[in-house]
């Protein structure tokens, strides 16, 4: 396979994993952030979202950018941010991608998702919603994604479900706090008609403080796959779990790291990245605003060419369950400072905790920009039995950062 082959040629023979490894025309699956502005502060945030970055792409240089997916194929694009709706041009966007038949699916906190916007989305082709929401209680959703964010996502849902929209997303990030609540999530997803979601908790952006309280539990990594797979034909994961899968068969999906092979990112400013996980200068192929645009980006980044050659899978290719996991995440061995030909810190054969305690704190790399609100305060707490803060973001998602309270950085 070269690295220009049609994707309509992966109906060869073969598992999909080997098929997909050396990079396809055009990504399958392109994540695009449109702004960094956000009304939320999620503690776990990938990209460290809040403030609006003024060197984001204008609305024409958005448009040029369908055109090119457009013309290389890409069916759909995964947009979010930040909190896209809260972009001047979100929706003009959103008419001129599905004019142009690229399909638009959004990641939103619900903020925008007003009546009007339900009904809109629900005449809408092309279009799908993903709601965002970590707790299937207030208590444990507002604990990690601000006060008062439960109900906005829940008014969000009514809202769409009132608006005869069917089977849009219920996202949930899995963390140590929610995987009890996994059948709570379900039920919710079926109240409104939606269909559940379930993505990993990666130590990236400002999950790279919390990673360490948030993450998964090896007894509740079991639980999590245990729940997948007898659910895993009604729930999407995204690909998120095949570091999972030497805990028996393998999850539904491709069980591999599909990063500058078949996904990417485009962040607000038009940066490239191999991965939606991986904000950060070592995994930088390009921008969208240099010659040739992105379809060169993807075609010709050495970055890209690197991650598409066949790898050695380095410690873990003697393990008997490589071919099941292909050593697992890149983006959580990056950014809890393990070689990325080694094992995945949530490795379920235990190979990952070692590595980590071999490596210490002080190799983990520091992740990319932050945008938060409150810049230099990048650890934020995250307390399940106490009241959430009563203050959780800016009302105003495009406001300039907060002056630091008395006694705080």
């Amino acid at each position: 396979m070269t690295l220009t082959q049609d994707r309509a040629s992966v109906r060869s023979p073969g598992r999909l994993a080997d098929l997909f490894e050396r990079g396809l025309a055009a990504p399958i699956c392109l994540t695009w952030e449109l702004t960094y502005a956000c009304n939320l502060a999620c503690v776990h945030c990938l990209s460290s979202s809040g403030r609006r970055d003024p060197r984001e792409l204008t609305t024409a240089e958005c448009e040029a950018v369908i055109d090119t997916l457009r013309r290389m194929q890409v069916f759909y694009v995964n947009i979010g941010g930040g909190e896209p709706t809260v972009r001047p041009d979100f929706w003009e966007l959103v008419d001129y991608a599905t004019a142009h038949h690229v399909g638009v699916k959004f990641s939103t906190n619900g903020v925008r998702l007003d009546a009007a916007a339900a009904r809109r989305l629900a005449g809408s082709d092309y279009v799908d919603v993903q709601i965002s929401l970590d707790g299937a209680t207030p208590e444990v959703n507002d604990a990690v994604r601000g006060a008062g964010s439960y109900a906005t996502a829940l008014r969000a849902m009514t809202n769409l479900a009132a608006a005869g929209f069917r089977g849009f997303k219920l996202s949930v990030v899995v963390t140590r706090h929610n995987v009890s609540q996994l059948d709570a999530f379900s039920q919710i997803a079926g109240r409104f008609g939606a269909q559940l979601r379930l993505t990993r908790l990666r130590p990236s952006g400002r999950g790279a403080d919390v990673w360490p309280e948030l993450h998964p539990t090896a007894g509740q990594q079991r639980e999590l796959y245990d729940w997948l797979a007898a659910h895993g034909e009604q729930v999407l994961t995204g690909d998120s779990f095949f570091h999972l899968s030497p805990y028996g068969e393998p999850l539904p999906g491709l069980n591999l790291c599909g990063a500058g092979r078949v996904v990417c990112l485009i962040d607000p400013v038009g940066d490239v990245y191999a991965c939606p996980f991986a904000i950060h200068e070592n995994f930088l192929a390009g921008n969208v605003r240099q010659p040739g645009g992105f379809e060169a980006v993807w075609r010709d980044a050495p970055l890209f060419a690197r991650l598409r050659a066949p790898q050695t899978g380095g410690a873990c290719r003697s393990c008997g369950f490589y071919d099941s996991c292909r050593g697992g995440c890149m983006a959580a061995k990056f950014f809890t400072g393990l070689p990325l030909d080694g094992p995945d810190p949530e490795c379920v054969r235990g190979h990952g905790e070692a590595a980590l305690a071999a490596a210490g704190l002080a190799a983990r790399p520091h992740p990319a920009a932050d945008h938060s609100h409150r810049p230099g305060r990048r650890a934020v707490p995250v307390t399940i039995a106490r009241r959430p803060p009563g203050r959780s973001c800016d009302e105003n998602p495009l406001a300039p950062p907060a002056p630091a309270e008395p006694g705080r950085p």
